[in-house]
């Protein structure tokens, strides 16, 4: 085991797939710049830094990626996908399915989102629950180093199109790595820590708040179960509603937006399949219809915190808090 952060982490993981496979290259916006010993170990015609122009990044890279490379591109800041939609919706997404599985797209497209850094509303802006919605296309959000370098390293492997979302407010938190080549599935999710009262179901930062408030609840006597979901599609169905059988409640928490959130689809998946295992009402936790602030104590509110996560599950367990 090594200590990385999620930042050198993601580091790691293109090192070691850059090395196992001359078919990955990187390039985006100021990675050659961020990334200074990938260019030294691999040359400028592997990892190179392009023009701030998202659509033709996006596009250079469905290119080669249906030419046989396994382009891994940077768009810094997940908002600024908004100038790659069509590159990446209407061309990554659908072209396998079109071209009748005569041509894959292994691309991943790598993006910083949520609360942490201040950095305003075009900045910030979780757009995560858009490629959810988007045939064709995997969707990736670790919680931490570890997972951050084996679920990239899957998804530079895999055939199709991932969107990896790097939660900014964990870009410099450290943890635990394993050496050597370990690769966590995509759509595969975590039990962060076992419980039998309510099941707490997030991923990205806010999975580090479910683990906060679980922490207060055992205080109080509420075992919470943490899911870290890590992949929001493929979606871990079987992990979640092991977990809502066997507690019986559901807090579903996220920083997007509440409205047509991820937490909607995971809280209709429920009501569908584990509906007579329910002992109270889902409950979902998501961040406001609303721009978010650049004001880092007001942006810090946007995002569902660990008291009203714990407050949350002791309604639903119908206990008072001591």
């Amino acid at each position: 085991m090594t200590t990385l952060t999620l930042y050198d982490a993601v580091g790691a993981a293109l090192t070691e797939e850059m090395r196992r496979d001359q078919t990955v290259i990187a390039f985006g916006e100021g990675i050659a710049t961020k990334r200074h010993d990938l260019v030294q170990e691999f040359g400028a015609l592997r990892v190179r830094n392009t023009p701030l122009a998202e659509g033709i990044i996006a596009g250079t890279a469905v290119g080669a990626a249906g030419t046989g490379l396994r382009p891994v591109i940077d768009l810094l800041f997940a908002p600024f996908m908004c100038y790659a939609m069509d590159e990446i919706v209407n061309s990554a997404g659908k072209l396998r399915f079109m071209s009748g599985g005569q041509f894959s797209f292994p691309l991943v497209t790598l993006a910083q989102t949520g609360a942490g850094w201040g950095v305003g509303a075009q900045h910030n802006h979780n757009v995560e629950a858009w490629f959810v919605h988007s045939p064709g296309l995997k969707v990736v959000m670790p919680s931490n180093p570890a997972d951050a370098k084996g679920l990239l390293k899957a998804a530079i492997r895999d055939d199709n199109p991932v969107m990896f979302f790097l939660d900014i407010g964990l870009l410099y938190v450290p943890g635990e790595v394993p050496a050597g080549d370990v690769v966590v599935p995509l759509g595969k999710a975590a039990v962060a820590r076992a419980g039998a009262d309510v099941s707490l179901v997030s991923y990205g930062k806010t999975v580090l708040h479910c683990l906060q408030a679980a922490e207060a609840l055992a205080g109080q006597g509420i075992s919470a179960e943490v899911i870290d979901l890590r992949s929001l599609k493929p979606l871990d169905e079987a992990a979640i509603l092991a977990s809502v059988t066997k507690t019986g409640r559901l807090v579903v928490v996220h920083e997007a937006s509440k409205l047509c959130g991820v937490g909607a689809e995971i809280a209709a998946l429920v009501a569908e399949q584990a509906f007579t295992a329910l002992k109270a009402p889902i409950v979902r936790l998501g961040g406001p219809d609303a721009p978010v602030a650049s004001s880092y104590p007001l942006e810090q509110a946007f995002v569902p915190q660990a008291d009203a996560i714990a407050a949350a599950a002791v309604r639903l367990c119908g206990r008072q808090r001591v």
